[in-house]
């Protein structure tokens, strides 16, 4: 008796513990499926090569995602398309041949005293012709004017400009 319902218990622990690793096994190839088709979506944008690569991923069992992995595109489409516009976007920029206010951005010319549009100083003013002067220049180009130590700093230059009106009491 104990012969007999060892191998009954035996055949039929044996049924379930195949039956169990069957399904796991074609759960676990079907999520690999589905994995190989999300992530060509992700990265080709033919239709039908995410199908191929989808079916390259289905048919050899458990190898064709590998075989994926190794020829699938290194880049998201995402990330390409980012990268494609901060190339333009850098493009555009170095294209910009017009100088900035280092303070709003707005446009300004090389020979502007002053920021139109947020008032900051951007150069010192020569004492003689007026001429706007750099700060490492020694001399005025403009009228051979020596320019002493100090009269272009870094403190003078990008402050806003004080209006010199004096206020009115109310």
């Amino acid at each position: 008796m104990t012969d007999a319902a060892d191998t009954l218990i035996a055949s039929s622990t044996v049924d379930v513990a195949r039956n169990v690793g069957i399904l796991l096994g074609v759960v676990f190839w079907l999520a690999t499926v589905y994995w190989v088709y999300k992530d060509a979506r992700r990265r080709i944008e033919d239709p039908w090569l995410v199908g191929m690569a989808t079916l390259l991923g289905a048919i050899p069992p458990f190898l064709g995602p590998l075989i994926y992995m190794l020829f699938r595109p290194p880049e998201y489409l995402d990330e390409v398309r980012e990268r494609e516009l901060e190339m333009l976007a850098m493009e555009e920029r170095l294209a910009e041949h017009g100088l900035r206010c280092p303070v709003c951005r707005g446009a300004v010319e090389a020979s502007f005293l002053v920021c139109p549009v947020c008032t900051t100083r951007l150069k010192q003013a020569c004492t003689e012709c007026a001429a706007p002067l750099e700060p490492i220049w020694q001399v005025c180009p403009y009228c051979a004017t020596p320019v002493p130590p100090g009269v272009v700093t870094g403190e003078d230059v990008l402050q806003p400009v004080r209006s010199h009106r004096p206020r009115r009491s109310r």
